[in-house]
């Protein structure tokens, strides 16, 4: 994943915070330590000191100099294990204590990112999705196409539901799997229930786990932002907007909720024209069919998705009435 600047300083203080932590533990507890064992100090000057004096003698010819330097130091060395032994304390104790002991909570191991900072990427991404708790439920493996009807079928293509709906299913994860090579958006669309929402979670939730960065908005959320961003000047609206341009993929569900009007309509066109710009996905999910979505937002937006993203249509009765159906009568899907 390509993180953002705000989003890499924002790790970048999370390790710094660590490392600060560190010195803090480290310099209470030598202070405390040498408190009851002030011979330990002593050692650690003598250690400091033996060693300045003996390269001096080095520089100066004393071939000797490094024998002895290395048998004074192993006496210390020594003599501070003992103390420690008897604190019931070893070495161990002057480490810092490190989150992450693998790259010393640097984020780093030889100029290539530790494992710790990869996790660390995929949970930020997971907090500033929006949709953190909802993916524990909504996401493929609890994907079911027992709500579409296996019977009816869709006019145009002669599929059932059940068959249009594992055919988006397809799509989907064909659009996973090239995430990272081949640029593309999807328009999902149906009547309400259909699971245009749910499918859109299923494919975060894939993304998310692989470190990319989804953010989630429904179309009054992102309207709401792109307004006070404007008219506002909102601080945190405008650290949202960045994400909105620049996260790894996009979501706005529910479009056509919102009140449409001139600015939704110019700040939609926008954010779409924008995102395909700079190459970055987009899923839009929406009621509204494609004759809808002209009359209410213009030709050039419609332009732009049907030449841009990939079309799926859902078929099939309101998946939620559905469960709530069967919960209260503690059945199955048909």
């Amino acid at each position: 994943m390509s993180l953002t600047n705000s989003q890499y300083d924002q790790l970048q203080r999370q390790y710094d915070a660590r490392q600060l932590h560190s010195q803090h533990v480290m310099k209470d507890r030598r202070s405390k330590l040498f408190a009851l064992y002030p011979r330990l100090k002593e050692l650690e000057d003598l250690t400091a000191s033996v060693s300045v004096r003996q390269a001096k003698k080095l520089l100066e010819g004393d071939d000797t100099a490094l024998s002895q330097l290395k048998q004074e130091l192993a006496c210390y060395r020594a003599e501070r294990t003992a103390i420690l032994a008897s604190a019931g304390l070893d070495e161990q104790y002057f480490e810092p204590p490190y989150t992450c002991p693998d790259c010393k909570d640097t984020g780093y191991i030889n100029g290539r990112r530790c494992h710790c900072f990869k996790q660390a990427v995929i949970d930020l991404v997971y907090t500033q999705s929006n949709i953190k708790n909802i993916l524990a439920e909504e996401n493929f493996k609890h994907y079911s196409f027992d709500y579409y009807s296996s019977i009816e079928k869709t006019p145009a293509t002669g599929l059932t539901f059940r068959e249009t709906a594992q055919l988006a299913v397809k799509d989907a994860l064909v659009f996973i799997r090239n995430f990272d090579t081949e640029f593309d958006n999807l328009f999902l669309y149906g009547d309400t229930g259909t699971g245009k929402t749910f499918l859109s979670n299923c494919i975060a939730r894939e993304l998310l786990d692989s470190g990319h960065s989804v953010i989630y908005f429904t179309a009054f959320q992102l309207f709401d932002i792109l307004e006070k961003n404007k008219f506002q000047k909102d601080s945190d609206a405008a650290s949202s907007l960045q994400n909105i341009f620049d996260c790894d993929l996009l979501i706005i569900d529910d479009l056509g909720t919102e009140v449409p009007n001139a600015f939704t309509i110019s700040q939609l066109f926008l954010c779409i024209n924008e995102r395909i710009l700079r190459k970055h996905s987009t899923i839009i999910s929406t009621n509204l069919n494609i004759d809808q979505l002209s009359a209410i937002y213009s030709e050039r937006i419609l332009s732009r998705i049907m030449s841009s993203y990939s079309i799926i249509k859902l078929f099939g009765d309101d998946i939620r009435l559905q469960k709530k159906k069967l919960q209260l009568s503690g059945g199955r899907p048909a």
